[in-house]
């Protein structure tokens, strides 16, 4: 297998983390498009008969605009950082239905010493957190199955940034997983080494780490009324 990452991926996003300004990134776009963007959107379209086999309702897009792969640009519109550009590149993989309802995602992130890939649900409205909260309380076991089970709790992370201090109103505290009510995001992810994102096995990787998450994808798809 070829590799989609180098060292001069890296390199380019440890300048930028260095240099966010327009001019330094107008100089360098070149190599933004052969080491980081070109590749990046590679490895999106063919990632894709491997996402179809674990479900035929889930995207790995590699159009350039429109697609899977998010913008370098920021929006600084409502932030008090004003740096015009992120210092990582990330895509999302997602659900075919992702313009009409909320929907989770798996998600592919490049960055020097931090990258990683996951999926699940992050920032998701009030509402979809109380669907998936109730789905969590009315169907136990298949939780446990799916988030639990000791091969996957051993390989993925789960997200631990945004809590609810208190058990959610209407649910009793003595509940099996009640801690995992109070998230506010449902998102496993682990770590992947630098060599690993620039090395030859990227791919496989991957497609090993996507079919993993896919039965705890598989439970905030029906937690949603989605289909997998």
């Amino acid at each position: 297998m070829s590799s989609y990452f180098s060292e001069a991926s890296l390199r380019f996003l440890r300048g930028l983390a260095r240099h966010n300004e327009k001019a330094w990134f107008q100089a360098h776009r070149a190599d933004y498009e052969e080491h980081v963007r070109q590749p990046f959107l590679r490895l999106v379209a063919d990632l894709q008969p491997a996402l179809a086999a674990i479900s035929p309702h889930f995207r790995a897009d590699p159009r350039p605009v429109g697609g899977s792969l998010f913008r370098i640009h920021r929006d600084a519109r409502f932030s008090s950082d004003k740096s015009p550009y992120k210092t990582w590149q990330g895509a999302r993989l997602f659900h075919e239905r992702r313009r009409e309802v909320a929907a989770p995602s798996f998600y592919i992130h490049l960055q020097p010493g931090e990258s990683f890939v996951g999926a699940g649900l992050w920032h998701p409205e009030p509402d979809t957190q109380r669907r998936v909260r109730q789905f969590i309380f009315d169907n136990p076991g298949a939780w446990r199955r799916a988030a639990h089970d000791p091969a996957f709790r051993r390989r993925f992370d789960l997200d631990h940034s945004e809590m609810l201090v208190r058990t959610p109103r209407g649910f009793p505290a003595e509940f099996e997983f009640i801690d995992d009510l109070r998230h506010r995001n449902w998102v496993f992810w682990r770590p992947l080494e630098d060599a690993t994102m620039t090395g030859p096995r990227l791919r496989a990787t991957l497609e090993k780490d996507l079919a993993a998450l896919g039965p705890f994808m598989d439970y905030l798809c029906a937690a949603l009324d989605l289909e997998f």
